[in-house]
């Protein structure tokens, strides 16, 4: 195995590489008999075929790596169908490499059609049916997830969701949590499917915890729609437990990563916290909470797999769910009386004011366990909070 590596300021239109570096790669290819050039990059269709061409192996990108690793990985139906989905549609843009032995083929009578396009059309025909029936499969699954967490919700049961970086102990934790048998290895993307099962933090507040799929640096947008209603899992919990590698010699651009494709999927305003694991790895580090300035517990150092420190871990969960009241502005709309009216019962209001458009803004404290209660009347209560204030104020705006 030959690693090459270079830098460049644009990528090659042709080669993505230029051609000095491909006849570096071309060389290294032939001294070490290789079969296979995988590249750590997103290569477009002709990028691919140009560079197979021209190093006379195939070549894989980034994506396609991925989506190979993930086919490994698929044990349930839905794991398997989101894998088929994501490949199908990586696969759709490269399919003429596959028709060059029809290029005697040609279009209707007195055209010139191009190299095996009646054989292109047909096969990208068969992949949009394929996809469809793929992607009605899916959102009957996805109702299936949003029946439970809509049963979840009216029984007032907060989810607790895992995300981190791949290979960041996720299942491992999980299976100490809940005493699961969830499929746990250091591999990448060991888990594909989220898992939920219920658990008593500190034996005193029933929470479901949800493990779902690990995160990568430049998760590619296929995966990322692919497995949205996977992601959902995350992107509708109550709380995230953010798992951390602290032996990682990257670890700051693996936090910075997940926090990427948590904004993308939509949960990057969900409550979290930093879960600091793999202390059995390090010298002299010991399980330990830490606080952000609002005194709250923001990081839990502890060891998943030896499990030292989950004590910690089941404070900080019955803190951020159970033990916590926010401050919020809240501007509502005149057709936000229902809203108002919610406030009144489940919340402290300290200021109600009427407006001159007609609404009201309001200043109340509510309990971190009761915000989820306020989902009924959609995700605005979360999604749209501008961020925290000193003194642990917030400001949520309701516009129409």
């Amino acid at each position: 195995m030959a690693v090459v590596t270079g830098k460049r300021q644009t990528p090659d239109s042709r080669y993505y590489i230029g051609t000095g570096k491909l006849e570096e790669l071309s060389l290294a290819v032939a001294e070490h008999q290789a079969e296979l050039v995988l590249f750590n990059n997103m290569l477009s269709p002709s990028q691919e075929r140009n560079l197979e061409k021209a190093l006379s192996v195939r070549v894989v990108d980034r994506t396609g790596l991925i989506l190979d690793i993930f086919a490994q990985r698929a044990r349930t139906f839905e794991g398997k169908l989101q894998v088929e989905l994501a490949q199908l549609r990586h696969m759709s843009t490269r399919l003429v490499r596959g028709w060059t032995h029809l290029e005697r083929q040609k279009g209707g009578i007195g055209l010139r059609g191009g190299p095996g396009e009646t054989q292109l059309e047909t096969d990208r025909r068969l992949l949009e049916n394929r996809i469809r029936a793929i992607q009605k499969r899916l959102e009957k699954v996805g109702q299936q997830r949003e029946q439970g967490r809509n049963a979840r919700k009216r029984a007032d049961v907060p989810v607790v969701g895992l995300v981190g970086y791949t290979n960041a102990g996720k299942s491992t934790l999980f299976n100490t949590l809940t005493l699961s048998d969830v499929y746990a290895a250091d591999q990448l993307f060991a888990t594909l499917d989220p898992t939920l099962r219920r658990y008593q933090a500190g034996g005193q507040l029933s929470v479901v915890m949800a493990d779902t799929v690990g995160f990568i640096r430049h998760l590619p947008h296929e995966l990322v729609a692919a497995f949205r209603s996977t992601l959902s899992e995350a992107s509708d919990a109550d709380l995230l437990l953010h798992m951390i590698d602290a032996s990682d010699e990257r670890i700051d651009d693996t936090i910075a990563q997940v926090e990427i494709v948590l904004a993308e999927i939509g949960a990057d305003r969900i409550p979290r916290i930093q879960i600091y694991n793999k202390l059995d790895l390090l010298e002299n580090a010991n399980p330990r909470l830490e606080r952000d300035e609002q005194g709250r517990i923001s990081k839990v150092w502890l060891s998943a797999r030896t499990g030292e420190g989950i004590e910690l871990l089941d404070e900080a969960i019955i803190g951020r769910l159970s033990g916590e009241i926010r401050r919020h502005v809240v501007r509502l709309a005149p057709t936000d009386a229902a809203l108002r009216a919610r406030l009144y019962e489940i919340a402290k209001v300290l200021k109600d004011e009427a407006d001159e458009t007609g609404g009201w803004t309001m200043e109340v404290e509510v309990a971190t366990k009761d915000e989820r209660r306020l989902r009924e009347f959609g995700r605005a209560w979360m999604a749209d909070k501008t961020g925290e204030k000193e003194g642990g104020e917030s400001q949520v705006n309701f516009s129409g």
